[in-house]
């Protein structure tokens, strides 16, 4: 191949993605008018992979969302994907642990079990069970080209495992199995929910186009910012610069403490030239609704010492009433356990329901 013919390849990838993208952009707009005009006819499902403990980012980036959708009246799920845990580790230590703190962390923040649906992957085999038709609906080619495949594999380090491949056939079966109609994501991810509009459709185009089984899920394309992490990186945990949502305020003061600055003493908010102190001003302004410029403008001569003082009181400030409750509910763990297997026992209602319409639209029903 030529690198002229190369060129224009990458050239019209790149039109095909910003075309497809802005598709996107505009069935989640006409969705959301859609959705405040009526949430009742919306059914929705997010979750989180169990690999550790929610922090700041999840809270801004999704948590407060998902409350945001479930206080509006939309059919709100949360998937615990304990599978996907394995997509890139080799083991499970501490996944229980992670469970259920996940769990403290929804409650905590607002997530009422009466109105969200709370349940994990592992315990609803029929959900899982769809993954082998819909895995006949997908070519390895389509898997292959999936941009969040290739680079949650990079990230990891990991071997392309054949559960890391199918992946987004996985995310399909979370997301269409209780009909959900509305996925709320960030741009990275909108592959995933195109995948899932693929197999719905070609569902549907196979076995059942007299009475469709699957709705054609539109993605929510989220307008929360990135929150990057205390050294100007992105919030991970695996990066280590994270502000748990249920850590202490002396474990929250001690990360913010050695959390790295510059030399420069005068304090200004240039997330390009000064990315760590400008992490601090971000964070601080995302929990007091503040400009960070502003607040640069304010501490200006006070140095690191006095920024990372503003922000370890404003970080606490914020976190001190879902502490709170986290530390109420965590003196009752039995409930958490309760509550997580009532949302276990009501998706497996609806999974088998499902299991079943595609068993019988598949002439499978002996």
């Amino acid at each position: 191949m030529t690198d002229e013919t190369e060129a224009q390849r990458v050239t019209a990838a790149g039109n095909e993605m910003s075309a497809s993208f802005l598709a996107a952009q505009k069935r989640s707009d006409a969705t959301m008018a859609a959705l405040e005009a009526d949430p009742s006819k919306f059914t929705m499902l997010t979750g989180d992979r169990p690999t550790g403990r929610l922090h700041l980012g999840h809270f801004f980036g999704s948590i407060r969302e998902r409350v945001a959708m479930q206080d509006r009246g939309v059919n709100t799920n949360i998937i615990i994907a304990d599978y996907q845990v394995i997509t890139d580790r080799d083991t499970t230590e501490h996944i229980e642990d992670n469970v259920l703190n996940l769990v403290l962390d929804y409650l905590a923040a607002g997530i009422d079990p009466e109105k969200t649906m709370i349940f994990t992957h592992s315990a609803v085999p029929a959900e899982n069970q769809l993954m082998l038709p819909f895995l006949s609906l997908v070519t390895e080619a389509e898997l292959h080209r999936n941009p969040t495949v290739k680079s949650e594999m990079e990230a990891s380090g990991h071997a392309l495992t054949g559960l890391l491949l199918t992946y987004p056939v996985h995310q399909a079966c979370d997301i269409l199995f209780c009909k959900a109609n509305v996925v709320p994501i960030g741009k990275d991810n909108l592959p995933h929910v195109e995948i899932t509009r693929t197999i719905a459709r070609r569902f549907n185009e196979r076995y059942a186009q007299g009475a469709p089984v699957f709705p054609e899920p539109a993605a929510i394309l989220s307008n929360a910012p990135e929150i990057p992490g205390l050294d100007g990186r992105k919030m991970s945990k695996s990066y280590g610069n994270s502000i748990m949502l249920g850590a202490t305020a002396e474990e929250t003061a001690k990360l913010i403490k050695k959390s790295k600055t510059d030399s420069e003493r005068f304090i200004t908010f240039d997330p390009v030239a000064r990315p760590e102190v400008s992490a601090l001003l971000t964070t601080a302004g995302l929990v007091t609704g503040r400009d960070p410029a502003d607040i640069a403008a304010e501490i200006g001569n006070g140095g690191s010492g006095t920024l990372k003082k503003y922000v370890t009181e404003s970080v606490n400030e914020f976190l001190a009433p879902h502490r709170e409750r986290r530390a109420e509910l965590a003196k009752d763990m039995d409930t958490v356990r309760d509550i997580l297997h009532e949302g276990n026992r009501r998706a497996n209602a609806i999974a088998n329901q499902t299991l079943d319409e595609v068993r019988e639209a598949m002439g499978m029903k002996y």
